[in-house]
């Protein structure tokens, strides 16, 4: 009998050169699910991205630390325990300035892509 639920013991660790840890449990690059996407990341203290729009929808859950999002012009911090969903097709920029290391977990719908998050580099 086939089982009716998915195990992720083993997520996709996405290569970077900024420091930040990516660990995706589920999305494309895990298990080609372009639905959604689940990822634990750990963006290091300083880090930051450059400003995006994004085609899917990002809801952003802090564990530890804090981040810091500029959602079109303002500036909203987010801490522990907090959590925020970004509507697609907003122009936002994720960073840590902060002195210590923040852990969160994103899910993004549909599923995280290099086509669809339009990075302004």
């Amino acid at each position: 009998m086939k089982k009716k639920y998915t195990l992720q013991d083993s997520p996709f660790v996405v290569p970077t050169t900024d420091g930040k840890v990516i660990e995706e449990h589920f999305g494309l690059a895990t298990n080609k699910d372009s639905q959604i996407s689940i990822a634990r990341m750990i963006a290091p203290a300083g880090w930051s991205e450059p400003f995006q729009t994004p085609e899917f929808d990002e809801y952003t859950y802090i564990i530890k630390g804090k981040k810091q999002f500029i959602i079109e012009d303002e500036v909203v911090i987010l801490e522990a325990g907090q959590s925020i969903k970004i509507n697609k097709n907003t122009r936002v920029q994720y960073s840590n300035p902060f002195t210590i290391a923040c852990e969160y977990i994103a899910i993004c719908f549909p599923a995280f892509s290099m086509d669809l998050v339009n990075r302004e580099d």
